[in-house]
């Protein structure tokens, strides 16, 4: 249950338009479920403004659903992340109003009643189109948490001057994730010219030397530019939780 629904139960409670019990009602249920495979932390919205996220690889096809329907049975939304379309189409049959994000390879019910949205926005930047996967999860993860997405793509290094055209889409954000691999050098650039946190993804494209994600990944470590924070690589959900908090903040 969402912050925002109890604080409504409890403001009808105190104008008497809500019986005591009937607030009750709907706070009883257990903070956790046991599926024997998995424990459902459903308190996780209360605490955190969002339900806990599904992650779907290395699950089978009926645990994902299995987990997925039980959250969304509180109302509140639930995402799923790293799913083939095999288990799309499972989630979808079970739970129709899902979006279902072939790029990101995710899953989105948003939840019955709408989130206040932040006020400033979130830019996702990628170096190349080979880093769409990872961006796009990183955009349905911060659209999820009621933030609203702009994007900007392919504007990596090799071609300078595609980013650098755009400053005034940087100027106007209120958080920028940069999603890039080979060298990642664009996290550094865009940390060189944004006023705003700037949270960088590395990712797994690139030729050898770049060892899976490591190469740019210690580039963006290695940032001179300020204010560049840095998640795992391909982590676009965690550069999504990040930038959502810090616009919510």
């Amino acid at each position: 249950m969402r912050r925002q629904r109890v604080r409504d139960l409890l403001t009808r409670v105190a104008d008497g338009s809500l019986p005591v019990d009937g607030a009750l009602t709907a706070l009883d249920a257990d903070p956790t479920e046991s599926l024997g495979f998995a424990t459902i932390d459903h308190h996780r919205a209360l605490r955190q403004g969002f339900p806990e996220v599904v992650y779907g690889s290395g699950k089978t096809t009926e645990q994902v659903v299995a987990i997925a329907t039980h959250i969304a049975e509180r109302g509140d939304g639930v995402l799923v992340t790293r799913i083939d379309p095999l288990v799309a189409d499972a989630l979808l049959a079970a739970l129709p109003r899902m979006e279902y994000n072939a790029v990101a390879r995710t899953a989105l019910l948003r939840a019955e009643e709408h989130a206040t949205v932040a006020a400033d926005s979130v830019l996702i930047v990628t170096a190349g189109t080979s880093d769409l996967p990872v961006a796009e999860e990183a955009a349905v993860t911060a659209d999820a948490m009621a933030c609203r997405v702009e994007r900007l793509t392919d504007v990596g290094v090799a071609g300078i001057h595609r980013v650098l055209a755009r400053r005034d889409v940087l100027d106007a954000a209120g958080v920028i994730v940069v999603v890039a691999g080979m060298d990642g050098a664009l996290a550094s650039v865009v940390g060189g010219l944004a006023r705003v946190p700037v949270i960088a993804v590395p990712t797994s494209v690139g030729y050898g030397a770049a060892f899976g994600g490591l190469a740019p990944l210690l580039t963006m470590l290695n940032s001179c530019a300020g204010g560049v924070t840095v998640v795992n690589i391909d982590n676009g959900f965690g550069a999504g939780v990040a930038a959502a908090r810090i616009l919510h903040r």
